[in-house]
């Protein structure tokens, strides 16, 4: 088939249009031309009918029966030719056919020929798309030439853009004479004619005119005539489409004015009483379509103005605004005066919410011209918007029930022609609010207050308007619903509304409008009124509350807001007592749930109600400084009371009774469900704080609070509407504790981290499709398992959280791992990552290298926790496994002179068994890196299979001298036994210890910090004033001591505590036997401290979790001396101080609370932390945000870097200082060393968060060059700043949950309003 026939080309064109119909949806939607080749060149791989089609069919059939014959014979040459044969190093057989049939003059001849045939065949479908595109243009025109010969009628539309016919061209006489003709002279059937001539002429020649400046005078007085008006309006509409802003904005002028007239000579009046005003009256029609006109002019203009001079725009925009002031003179004469109806009536009507305003006020090129003329000509504007919601809000009784009318006539579909009064005050009062509120969200618009108003004495400010529309917003809480199918959006309250809403939202305008004295107490004002057991002048209570709570809420979520609430005593709640907004709002709430107030009928109102104003305290108690004003009065407690009592009904189902609906029931039980999730959400957020955390506990609900947080955590569900973070940053906080953890465990959080760890490790994504193999991952651990990562470090961070979910619990170990199982467990996880100690682990396991890589690298900061690698040890023999790994990990496994495989593995066992083996701080070990170098050594670091290490990565140890004397300290402590008043020597000692810290604090070490210890314990626990606890009554039988047992782990931490000691030159040959002694007198000592407890929690079943890192920095500090570290330790064990730097001292102890000594969360997480946070909200604000964003909290580090007294963290000379600044200065140093520390560690916190390595970060690596003496200065002022708000709670470790409000005491009152000034 050389040649395609006639029949053919019919056939071909004829299956071509069908193609193309069978795409065109996918053609047509083409942005452009060239997608649309696109589209049609891959139409095989993206249509799944393509060979379905008859001309691929028919294409497919033609090319066989051209090239079929070539290809048989080129295949038989190919198969026949043994130099030809296929290998695996030559074309295979199919392509080479097809090379040589391309070659070949056969298919040279047939492309040619179907190229021809197809030319001809689109070609001839143009044509015949031309000629019936042009046959219908015809025929269209004649139609339209007929439609514009019948009898004339003004039925026209203003806004119709689209003209009947037009002229190729007009020469300049013709538009001289048609102006002639529209002159107002000439009788009005000719210029009804030129009019007519006008509008088919092309814009751009009339605007372009010479006579354009008469013709447009012509044309505004046509405007006034009704009979011609219609025409001068398509004209201008068919203008403004189609020409530049330079002539449209003279039209736009022209028709402002000429409305301004027409105004002034019809002396239109305002309807009043039972009147109204139809807008079909000829006069008024007229008006209405001028000003829509103008209306889409002013909201299509913004889109191309910028392109044009400002003088253009300003031009515009003073037409509108000399209109829209437009006041007519009868109107003004008196108060009993008609009112007159002005163009803003109608153009409310027309754009009821301003959406003109609002788009002018958008970009910053307008909203200066707009705003620089309201503050200088036309401010009337602002006034009349103004008086205007005066005016609604003293008339609101009228209009009542005109809102649901007003807001239908707004949403429905329907065509009206009759608005009464009130409707039109209702309109204009909404487009007055849309562009008050617009104003108030620019600086500059805020500047144009106050304003001078009629019948007001003083200028009105923005604090005026803002409680106007509070009022407003009381006066109709809710609308009217006369039809369920409209929306509220135009009720008053809905608009006031989003104007507080877009307020809070802005830092300035919420400054400037609602964080003032005025507008709070008219907020509160019927929250108060209530409280006092009167009457609130409110229409609807219930629902105004809602509202009120919705703008506190907000409110209370800023820093500012919040700080309003907390600190500032504005609102008279008495005669004469003032009181915060915070209480105020506490203590409706604590009425609410008690359910005292007997406004509230309805149940289901009354829920609703209740939870918003739980909502407006959850954003007050989930900041540290919130939950200090709202702890005392036992929110978390009422919250918790009423959860229990709805669970209960929740729980009942109803009988079944014989002939009654089940449908009564459902919405009931639906609402209390509802309630029951409100009330699990608000006990949720406490769990936000440290300390909220632990009244969360205490309520017993928090099992129940962390599986609902489970379940709106699996479907990604926000925290709130106010939150910005998600809910990782209070999983943190819950996974510090270990009832949290266990809480985590039970309700399948734990289980599901794991199980998607595995799939994003082990098992890839399926569902995506698979085009090439995927890339070897160049990081240890791939980005697609970092999240998983990260989140199990803030799940493992804590050793209370590893000990919960890891003590006592054993590894499988299986000879055999089906390649199915999954882990559903930290140790299932251990035990497939980390303990990877045979081939049966190493065979189950698709990316052997890469899951091994991260187990260790899951090791590697677990064990960075000193009691969480003790337990790891003790339970798993890790260490043994590592180096076992590290022997098989050889050249020459049965050669004991073998050399070490550098690899991926081999470097992070190396770098785990560096870390757990060697103690020290910055300046004392050296860990190896993890990376490779380049060059002939690309790892320099020795690598070892058995103890003791090799000493590269040890430094050379501090140098401490046992024997020298400060001759100022030593003068000091000698005369702490002269001098009778005990308080004043403490002073001389505390400014002696920061003078030495400052000018020379090397010298507090060794003797000279063991004597001022000694001394300074011994001295305060001799006075009765700062012995706290109970002196310690303890006398230990030597046979009792030695009988008595050390855990595995305290035996592990003795040998860590020794190789330490060993290191730093500080300890004797029998030291092992002394530090065992001590340990054991400690043991027995603690227990008799301890209460016995009902918990369930591992880390409450025996004794302390883990190794009390106190007594052996003690027994270092004294250089192995038991007598003297015991007697001091005694002596520790009586004051506050003892209960912070000393974990295991207070750890389940009989001087806290049964219900808070069994609970499992350590003071140090509850209260130093707790204020760690809370200070470095205003101290540090930069290291608080990167905390939240990172979804770590500085309480998990803080409680790492306390329970092991900083070890590994500082050098042993700062370890020494941060326990004698504690004892010397007071416990809520200790606070204040955190914040500093992190102050230190800013810049490396910002930056690691930005790479999200934060967790890791401040896990493994060393504080560098931190010196406590560096910070003092800075201490001492966080001291004087918070002090008695600090160390005033920490004295109420013995009640604290039920501690006395702080506000009541005067010094702690000033710390918190020094703290309102810093935030």
């Amino acid at each position: 088939m050389s040649q395609l026939s006639a029949e053919d080309e019919v056939e071909l064109q004829s299956l071509l249009k069908q193609l193309l119909r069978s795409i065109n949806d996918r053609i047509s939607d083409a942005p452009s031309t060239e997608c649309a080749e696109e589209i049609l060149l891959h139409l095989e791989e993206t249509d799944k009918n393509f060979h379905t089609y008859e001309l691929v069919k028919y294409l497919r059939q033609y090319v066989e029966s051209s090239l079929g014959t070539v290809v048989e014979e080129e295949t038989k040459n190919l198969t026949r030719d043994a130099q030809h044969a296929v290998s695996s190093g030559h074309d295979t057989l199919i392509h080479a056919v097809t090379r040589r049939t391309r070659d070949s003059d056969e298919y040279q001849l047939m492309m040619q020929t179907l190229k021809n045939s197809m030319i001809m065949v689109v070609e001839s479908l143009i044509n015949k798309f031309e000629e019936d595109q042009m046959r219908k243009e015809e025929l269209h025109r004649e139609k339209q030439h007929s439609q514009s010969n019948s009898q004339y009628t003004d039925n026209c539309s203003d806004s119709d853009s689209s003209f009947n016919q037009s002229y190729a061209f007009i020469r300049q006489e013709q538009l001289q004479d048609l102006a002639d003709k529209l002159d107002s002279s000439r009788p009005k059937e000719v210029r009804w004619e030129a009019l007519q001539d006008l509008c088919c002429a092309p814009p751009s020649d009339v605007l372009s005119c010479e006579s354009w400046s008469s013709l447009r005078r012509n044309l505004c007085a046509a405007l006034s005539d009704p009979d011609l008006s219609g025409n001068v309006l398509q004209f201008f509409a068919k203008s403004f489409s189609s020409s530049p802003l330079n002539v449209t904005r003279e039209i736009y002028t022209s028709l402002a004015k000429s409305l301004e007239s027409s105004f002034l000579s019809h002396k239109l009046s305002f309807p009043t009483g039972s009147a109204h005003i139809d807008i079909s009256r000829p006069e008024i029609s007229r008006l209405l379509k001028q000003i829509r006109l103008m209306n889409d002019f002013q909201k299509e203009v913004t889109t191309f103005w910028i392109r044009h001079p400002e003088k253009y725009m300003e031009e515009v925009i003073e037409s509108t605004f000399s209109m829209l002031s437009f006041h007519h003179e009868h109107g003004s004469t008196s108060p009993r005066a008609e009112k007159a109806l002005a163009p803003i009536h109608l153009l409310a009507l027309l754009d009821v919410k301003a959406t003109w305003f609002k788009k002018w006020m958008h970009g910053y090129y307008s909203r200066t011209v707009v705003l620089r003329l309201l503050e200088r000509k036309y401010k009337s504007l602002i006034v009349a918007a103004f008086q205007q919601c005066i005016h609604y809000n003293e008339s609101c009784e009228g209009v009542t029930h005109h809102t649901s009318d007003s807001q239908q006539q707004n949403t429905s579909s329907v065509q009206r022609s009759v608005y009464t009064a009130k409707e039109l005050e209702y309109a204009f009062f909404v487009h007055s609010l849309c562009v008050l509120g617009k104003l108030l969200i620019y600086t500059n618009g805020r500047k144009l207050f106050p304003i001078r108003v009629k019948k007001h004495k003083d200028p009105v400010t923005l604090t005026d308007l803002v409680v106007l529309l509070i009022n407003i917003m009381y006066q109709h809480p809710e609308p009217v619903h006369s039809d369920p199918s409209h929306t509220d959006s135009l009720s008053p309250s809905c608009l006031v509304m989003e104007v507080l809403w877009m307020l809070c939202e802005r830092t300035e305008c919420a400054a400037e409008c609602l964080y003032q004295t005025p507008v709070i107490e008219t907020l509160l004002n019927p929250v108060i009124a209530l409280l006092c057991g009167q009457q609130a002048k409110l229409k609807s209570p219930a629902a105004t509350l809602t509202l009120i709570a919705d703008v506190l809420a907000r409110i209370a979520n800023t820093d500012r807001g919040l700080a309003l609430f907390l600190y500032e005593e504005n609102l008279v709640v008495a005669d004469t007592e003032r009181s915060t907004a915070a209480h105020v709002i506490v203590q409706f709430t604590l009425r609410l749930l008690d359910k005292e107030l007997s406004l509230l009928s309805d149940p289901d109102v009354s829920h609703t109600l209740c939870g918003a104003f739980i909502f407006v305290c959850r954003q007050i108690y989930n900041t540290c400084e919130g939950l200090q004003v709202l702890r005392p009065y036992g929110l978390h407690r009422a919250v918790a009371a009423a959860w229990k009592e709805t669970s209960v009904l929740s729980e009942r189902v109803p009988t079944p009774v014989p002939g009654a609906s089940a449908e009564t029931s459902a919405p009931e039980q639906r609402n209390t469900v509802i309630w029951e999730e409100t009330l699990l959400d608000s006990l949720l957020n406490f769990a936000v704080t440290p300390k909220g955390l632990l009244l969360l506990q205490q309520t017993g609900a928090i099992n129940e609070c962390v599986s609902y947080m489970f379940s709106r955590f699996t479907r990604k569900l926000q925290v709130s509407r106010c939150e910005k973070f998600g809910y990782g940053v209070m999983v943190t906080q819950v996974a510090a504790t270990a009832p949290g953890v266990a809480a985590l465990h039970s309700s399948g959080f734990v289980r599901a981290l794991v199980v998607e760890l595995w799939s994003a490790l082990e098992c890839g994504t399926e569902d995506l499709r698979v085009v090439g193999p995927k890339p070897t991952p160049m990081d240890p651990i791939d980005r697609s398992c970092l999240k998983s990562f990260l989140s199990l470090v803030n799940l493992l961070s804590s050793s209370h959280s590893v000990w919960e979910l890891l003590g006592r619990q054993l590894l499988a170990n299986k000879s055999e791992y089906t390649l199915r199982e999954m882990p559903t467990s930290i140790p299932d996880l251990i035990d497939r990552l980390i303990a990877v100690n045979s081939d049966a682990k190493i065979h189950s396991l698709f990316h052997h290298e890469q899951s091994h890589t991260f187990g260790l690298r899951l090791l590697s900061v677990l064990c960075c926790n000193l009691d969480s690698f003790l337990l790891l040890e003790s339970q798993y023999n890790i260490c043994n496994m590592l180096l076992q790994s590290q022997r098989e990990d050889v050249t020459e496994p049965d050669d004991s002179e073998g050399t070490f495989i550098i690899d991926n593995l081999s470097v992070e066992r190396n770098h785990v068994l560096v870390r757990v083996g060697v103690v020290g701080g910055p300046s004392e070990r050296k860990l190896p890196p993890r990376a490779l170098q380049e060059g002939e050594h690309p790892y320099p670091w020795p690598m070892f299979s058995s103890y003791p290490l090799p000493r590269c990565y040890t430094l050379d140890p501090p140098n401490i001298d046992h024997d020298s004397q400060d001759s100022e300290i030593s003068a000091l402590l000698a005369s702490s036994k002269d001098i009778k008043n005990k308080n004043s020597w403490m002073e001389m000692c505390r400014r002696q210890y920061c003078k030495t810290m400052n000018s020379k604090p090397n010298v507090l070490t060794g003797k000279v910090l063991a004597d001022l210890l000694e001394t300074v314990v011994a001295h305060l626990s001799s006075s009765a004033s700062e012995c706290f606890f109970s002196a310690a009554q303890y006398k230990a039988e030597e046979q009792t001591v030695k009988s008595a047992l050390l855990s595995s782990v305290e035996q592990l931490g003795v040998y860590t505590c020794l190789r330490y000691g060993s290191f730093l030159k500080l300890l004797k040959e029998d030291a092992e036997n002394n530090l065992t002694l001590l340990m054991k007198h400690m043991k027995i000592f603690l227990s008799t401290q301890r209460v016995e407890t009902s918990s369930e929690l591992v880390t409450q079943q025996d004794g302390y979790p883990g190794h009390d890192w106190l007594v052996s920095t003690v027994f270092l500090i004294m250089a192995g001396d038991t007598d003297r570290s015991l007697r001091l330790l005694l002596d520790l064990s009586s004051l506050l101080t003892s209960a912070f730097i000393w974990p295991a001292r207070i750890h389940a102890s009989v001087h806290v609370p049964v219900e808070v000594a069994g609970c499992g969360i350590p003071p140090v997480y509850w209260c130093t932390a707790h204020y760690v946070e809370m200070l470095l909200k205003s101290e540090v604000p930069l290291v608080h945000s990167a905390f939240r964003m990172s979804g770590f909290t500085p309480s998990q580090m803080c409680l790492h870097w306390l329970t092991q007294c900083f070890w590994n963290y500082l050098d042993w000379t700062e370890i020494c200082h941060y326990i004698s600044t504690c004892v010397v200065m007071g416990p809520d140093y200790q606070v204040y060393m955190c914040v500093s520390v992190f102050r230190h560690l800013q810049p490396d916190i910002l930056q690691r968060t930005q790479s999200q390595e934060l967790q890791v970060f401040l896990k493994e690596e060393p504080i560098q060059n931190y010196k406590v003496s560096n910070y003092l200065e800075f201490m001492e002022g966080l001291e004087s700043r918070y002090r008695d708000i600090v160390l005033t709670d920490m004295r109420t470790i013995q009640s604290p949950v039920d501690s006395t409000p702080l506000l009541y005491d005067s010094t702690a009152e000033n710390s918190l309003q020094r703290l309102h000034s810093l935030l």
